[in-house]
């Protein structure tokens, strides 16, 4: 299905490495092909419940951009490139099944870009966070300037943007970039474990929870009217009838995601 990305399906659980571990899983143009179609299989696909995005090797989540691809562009074609790559990684953010960045090393560029697209993050030891493209005369164009300021506030991602200063895993969590920072060898165990909890719990309201978080950041929607909405559309569920009746009678809730 993919040409530059390996995936398995593992109890409910997808995992998708982006696999060019010789360019530090750099972005292109087939890598973003993937990473669409990609994003289409965890919303289509009933038997995957959540995904986990990593990098192939232990160097690199995703070194950057393929910069080998920007010869030649003028700003026509430039802008169009960005806009695709937001475009994706707006796809992911908007994922209805939780998406989570495991950060196993390098994540510069489009790969912190792709890493502040998923619904959070986990970080090995060794990963490393930043935003250098001011040391090419450009600027992030896959909404990193929108996500990392975000994330971790005006401020300290202004700082990071107009200095190109990489941070460590340390770092991102105490700017609250990551969530968990564990061992290279727990990384993908510990990802694995969050999701596990979180695919046992009713699949409408988890993805309701992810929509109605994203609208604190859309100005074209008033998030506290989308949380009203959202939540009246959970008392229609069959999912809400069976938590809440498992609650009473203090057993464990069996969702079907109806």
């Amino acid at each position: 299905m993919y040409t530059t990305l390996a995936a398995e399906l593992n109890a409910g659980i997808y995992t998708i490495t982006i696999n060019r571990p010789d360019k530090l899983n750099a972005l292109n143009r087939d890598v973003f092909t993937d990473l669409n179609t990609a994003v289409d299989e965890i919303n289509s696909n009933p038997e995957i419940k959540s995904a986990i995005i990593t990098g192939a090797g232990p160097k690199a989540f995703v070194a950057g951009a393929d910069i080998s691809e920007f010869g030649g562009l003028d700003k026509a074609a430039a802008m169009a490139l960005a806009k695709r790559g937001q475009d994706i990684f707006l796809k992911i953010e908007q994922s209805k099944k939780p998406v989570i960045a495991a950060v196993n090393g390098f994540a510069l560029g489009g790969g912190c870009e792709l890493a502040m697209a998923c619904h959070f993050r986990i970080a090995s030891e060794h990963a490393k966070f930043g935003q250098p493209e001011v040391n090419l005369g450009l600027i992030p164009g896959y909404g990193g300037t929108q996500r990392l300021t975000q994330l971790i506030g005006k401020g300290r991602a202004i700082e990071l943007l107009i200095s190109a200063t990489m941070i460590d895993a340390a770092t991102a969590l105490q700017y609250g970039l990551v969530n968990y920072v564990v061992p290279a060898e727990e990384l993908l165990n510990k990802a694995t474990a969050i999701l596990q909890v979180i695919n046992s719990k009713a699949p409408i309201a988890v993805a309701r929870c992810i929509e109605t978080a994203n609208a604190v950041f859309d100005e074209t929607k008033n998030g506290f009217d989308e949380e009203v909405k959202a939540f009246g559309e959970c008392f229609a569920t069959n999912d809400m009838k069976e938590g809440t009746t498992a609650f009473l009678e203090k057993r464990k809730a069996v969702f079907t995601g109806k």
